[in-house]
This record gives structure tokens, C-alpha cells and sequence, in this order.
């Protein structure tokens, strides 16, 4: 059994598939081994299926809610990007010629929104060369229309599994780093001096080796991308910075005005989350409305 965009093959499929018996929506994960070992929390990974053909899209839901998944739907990569900025994906599912921005430009943006969020493309019209220029951009698997529903399922699961390593791997490396800091004596007390590897400004310091930052003695759990971008902001106090020059600086990557704007906003919302005293009225990471943000040297005023 294959998917496919013919008609009336996604017919004969359906057919067959309703002959089958059917569980609850709650309950389609027992039996799936696989799948109760990535509900640690009780948590039902969220994939998102992007596709500009509804038929397509439909399908692949009924596919992957068969096996107790929770599915949501984007009829383009502009539509998937910005549900990316605002609910959280465990994976999703590419097509990778869609009317608008395609596939691989999804693939570059979505990494930079989310990295922690799998990419696997699914297409009618592989090459070899589009095959590499998705990996190169992140994507964890490429497949070709049309594919057999069970190459389908075998590569979401491969593709949760990996995601369900790598976030363990975070974790425990930020335990590391929080029992590293707890061994470092006090300041004064025995220690180094500042170097060029160090910067506070106004309770904030940052260690610029080992990516480790506190506010007034407390770690903060900071992402790579979100140490890298208050380093760049306070290596600059008051000094506005616009949102290309920040991906391109924290990201390496060359994004236009608008993708920009989108990958900083998600960022620095997050940031504000972990360093402000009231991330709605921020006092350290400003917004210069149109222009940029900055770090702001100044203690304000009670």
C-alpha cells in the first residue's frame, strides 16, 4: 500500500483502511510500544503536516491520528511558520514544492525558529540535489512520492525518537553546567579575575567560554541561540541592532527583513521570559519599534 496524490488510489487505500478496526482517538497508542515510551509527561507529540494540496493533508492526518498522534494542518510554509512562532512542534511533515516559499526555505526558517523541531520532506518531484540541500538545512529525512504508509509511520517514529534524545542530552548537559556553577566559589573568593571571556552588565554576567550566564548569582537556562543573542546585545549597550544583523551575527545566516523579524521576535520573547523581572515591561532587552532592539545599559528610575 502506497500514498499517493492519484485519486483513486487514496480511494483504494481508504477503503481498505476502513475495513480495519478502529480505536478511539484517546486510545490509539496502546499496543504502540514506541509511542507510550515518548508520552514521559502524558504529553502526545504534536506533528504539524504542511502541504498546499488538502487532499494530501487530510490523508497524512488519518495516517499519523491512526497512531495516537495529535496532527495540525498548514496549507503553506508561510502558515506553518507562524504557527511555529506561537504553539510548540515535535515534528513535521514538508511538502517541498508548495505555491509561495517551498519546502527548503520552510526548512532554513524552521530551524531558526525551533531547532529542537524535526523536518522531514515529503515529495513528488526528488532530486538529488534537493535531497542534499534539504539535509544541509536540517531536514532529519526525505522522502519520495509515492511512499507506503508503513515508511511513513517508521520514519515519524525515527524522527521522535531522535528528537526525545536530543532533548535528554540538553537536559543533562544543563544539569552539568548548573552543577559546575554550584562548585565555582563565590565572587571575591578566590577568583580569577575578569577577562575578556567575561561580561555583567547591570546584574547579568556571561561566560563567554562555557556559554554559562547568571542574574545576581542565579543560572540562567539559556538555549545556545538565546546566550548568543544577549552576548551580541550587551557586547553593544544602547546600541540598536536590527533584526537581520542579529540572525546573521547569532544564526550565520542571511534572512530578509521580513524572516528576520519573525525568527528575533520568537527569540527575544523567550529571552525576556528568563531575565526580565516583568517580561511585559522589560528593563534590560528594548524595542526600538521599526528599527531594532538593544540592551539598555541604564538602571531605570523607581
Amino acid at each position: 500500500m502506497v500514498l499517493s496524490r492519484d485519486t483513486a488510489g487514496k480511494s483504494t487505500w481508504r477503503a481498505r483502511r476502513d475495513r480495519a478496526p478502529r480505536l478511539p482517538l484517546h486510545c490509539r497508542s496502546i499496543g504502540r510500544p514506541w509511542m507510550n515510551e515518548l508520552m514521559s509527561d502524558n504529553a502526545i507529540p504534536h506533528i504539524l503536516v504542511v502541504d498546499d494540496e488538502p487532499a494530501m493533508r487530510e490523508t497524512l492526518q488519518e495516517i499519523l491520528e491512526q497512531e495516537g498522534l495529535h496532527v495540525s494542518q498548514a496549507d503553506s510554509g508561510e502558515s506553518a511558520l507562524e504557527m511555529l512562532q506561537h504553539t510548540p512542534i515535535d515534528l513535521m511533515l514538508l511538502d517541498l514544492k508548495m505555491k509561495g516559499i517551498d519546502g527548503i526555505q520552510v526548512t532554513e526558517a524552521a530551524k531558526q525558529l525551533s531547532p529542537e523541531t524535526v523536518i522531514i520532506m515529503l515529495t513528488a518531484h526528488g532530486t538529488l540535489e534537493s535531497a542534499i540541500a534539504a539535509m544541509r538545512r536540517g531536514a532529519f529525512d526525505y522522502l519520495l512520492k509515492p511512499a507506503p504508509v508503513g515508511d511513513i509511520v517508521a520514519s515519524v517514529q525515527r524522527g521522535l525518537n531522535h528528537r526525545s534524545q536530543i532533548l535528554r542530552q540538553r537536559d543533562l548537559v544543563g544539569l552539568m553546567q548548573r552543577a559546575i556553577s554550584e562548585l565555582q566559589p563565590p565572587p571575591g573568593v578566590g577568583a580569577a579575575p575578569p577577562t575578556d571571556r567575561q561580561l555583567s552588565r547591570r546584574g547579568i554576567a556571561l561566560d563567554l567560554q562555557r556559554h554559562v550566564a547568571t542574574t545576581n548569582g542565579q543560572l540562567l537556562d539559556l538555549t545556545l541561540t538565546e546566550f548568543k543573542m544577549l552576548a551580541y546585545l550587551m557586547e553593544r549597550p544602547d546600541q540598536v541592532i536590527s533584526p537581520r544583523e542579529l540572525v546573521a551575527a547569532v544564526q550565520g545566516y542571511e534572512a530578509d527583513e521580513h524572516e528576520a523579524r519573525a525568527i528575533v521576535r520568537v527569540h527575544i520573547r523567550r529571552l525576556r521570559q528568563k531575565i526580565e523581572p516583568d517580561p511585559d515591561q522589560p528593563v534590560f532587552v528594548l524595542n526600538v519599534r521599526g528599527v531594532g532592539y538593544l540592551f539598555s545599559a541604564d538602571t531605570p528610575r523607581a
